[in-house]
């Protein structure tokens, strides 16, 4: 079954294949029959039996649309799948069907398959994750250096230097692929506990063949039956939100460098990337698109996620139903963006000539504290602040550059002139100069990031 059109649209073809519907009926097929092969090893079902229901845990062999047709119906996916699975298996071996979900329950099925989807739902962020970062750190080391303008409530500010900027988006993601793998270890866990949590029907043969199931899973063995306490799985839908978050916020800067009247930055073009279907010379930033769309989606996921806790007694009523379809939501909402911004890091094309136009274009502006604070040593803090205000403000009336009327004003006083020369005053007015500050603090910290996503990959 294909993802609605609107859903695909944002999101990426592997992270939907992953949750897809067959792929669903067969990690809950996967469930099965790993809970069969572990009761024979136990003792609890006949060999035989675990042979033949695990033959038919084959997902191709069902009729799924019919499985979900009933899932409303029956209020549970795995109600109408465990009936379906027993009738194939009772064709060929009458006996076995007896022991089919021997012991266990609906959510028991539907909480494991899920782990199982998530692992490789992780798998695909964790690959991502890894591109965007090394890409940025590449981008990092070829254009660094360059001065751009740092900016503030949307205003500019000072010069920074594009090493430093994103130096900035680079440590948020090292961190959150950290976390997430903290979360991950957690949420990851087999969910096996029968109708009450007890597994009362597996009697003293329960604890190891939980472990069995969890070890042909490859799941972690929980600390007893999870089907009401939902921190853990909370918990890592955060950390995929705080990610998000920190995608939405590269992807608005990208976004607000990549205006034409900006320039500065812009993702890679061709192939009908970024076009309009009414003006030809456009070049939208799509991939910052698709993450910023996620961005404004994934708090309410998350936010139903956390709603979703609060769960009555040993079984919930609606809101374990609804965390399943959130968890699916989560992550291909995440990994659109995560997808999108992966693939265009490589070719960001970073225009340095227009970055220092945009420096250039304010006059001078941006410099006047640098220009403030060195007329501070002589004539002190206030004075030196008043003055610049004042040369600001005919910058700003007479369109004239704040070096020349700087320069007018050092010459007018005897000061300043006793202590500072012309060309000291003009060095505070070279970009290059300006983003020194911040190349020196990016630099080392770049190389660290390096070396930390490094670690990661080889973890």
């Amino acid at each position: 079954m294909s993802a609605p059109a609107f859903e695909a649209f944002l999101s990426t073809p592997e992270m939907l294949a992953v949750f897809d519907t067959p792929a669903v009926v067969q990690a809950m097929m996967d469930f099965e029959a790993a809970l069969a092969r572990a009761q024979a090893d136990e003792g609890v079902i006949p060999q035989a039996a675990a042979a033949a229901i695990a033959d038919v845990c084959k997902a191709e062999l069902y009729d799924i649309p019919a499985i979900v047709g009933a899932s409303g119906r029956a209020g549970s996916l795995a109600i109408p799948l465990v009936k379906k699975l027993t009738e194939t298996v009772a064709l060929f071996d009458a006996d076995a069907a007896g022991y089919v979900h021997w012991g266990s329950t609906s959510q028991d099925v539907l909480d494991s398959a899920m782990a199982l989807l998530s692992r490789r739902a992780l798998a695909l962020v964790e690959r991502d994750l890894s591109a965007l970062t090394l890409s940025l750190l590449d981008l990092a080391e070829r254009h660094g250096d360059a001065p751009v303008l740092g900016r503030t409530l949307l205003q500019p500010a000072q010069v920074v230097s594009l090493g430093f900027k994103l130096a900035g988006w680079i440590a948020p993601l090292l961190r959150s692929r950290r976390r997430l793998r903290v979360a991950a270890d957690a949420a990851l866990q087999l969910q096996l506990g029968g109708a009450v949590g007890t597994l009362a029907v597996m009697g003293d043969k329960a604890d190891a063949v939980v472990r069995r199931v969890a070890e042909r899973l490859q799941l972690r063995v929980p600390d007893m039956a999870w089907h009401t306490q939902r921190d853990e799985l909370a918990a890592l839908a955060c950390e995929l939100g705080v990610l998000t978050g920190t995608l939405g916020k590269i992807a608005k800067d990208i976004s607000l460098m990549a205006q034409g009247e900006v320039a500065e930055l812009s993702e890679p073009s061709g192939d009908g990337r970024g076009g309009s279907s009414s003006m030809p010379h456009k070049r939208n930033p799509v991939a910052a698109m698709v993450a910023l769309s996620a961005a404004l989606r994934v708090p309410h996921r998350v936010s139903a996620l956390l709603a979703s806790m609060v769960q009555e007694h040993e079984r919930g009523l609606g809101n374990w139903q609804a965390e399943l379809a959130e968890t699916a939501g989560l992550f291909i909402s995440v990994h659109g963006a995560l997808g999108a911004l992966a693939g265009v890091a490589g070719g960001l094309q970073v225009d340095r000539r227009r970055m220092l136009r945009n420096i250039d274009a304010l006059q001078g502006l941006v410099f006047a504290e640098s220009v403030s604070m060195l007329f501070a040593r002589r004539i002190g803090k206030a004075r030196a602040h008043a003055l610049m205000e004042q040369l600001s403000r005919q910058v700003v009336a007479s369109g004239r550059h704040l070096r020349e009327v700087t320069h007018e004003a050092w010459q007018a006083d005897d000061t300043l002139r006793a202590h500072f020369t012309d060309a000291e005053i003009a060095a505070l007015f070279d970009p290059e100069r300006a983003a020194q500050r911040a190349v020196d603090i990016a630099t080392p910290r770049l190389a660290a990031m390096r070396e930390a996503a490094r670690a990661l990959d080889n973890a």
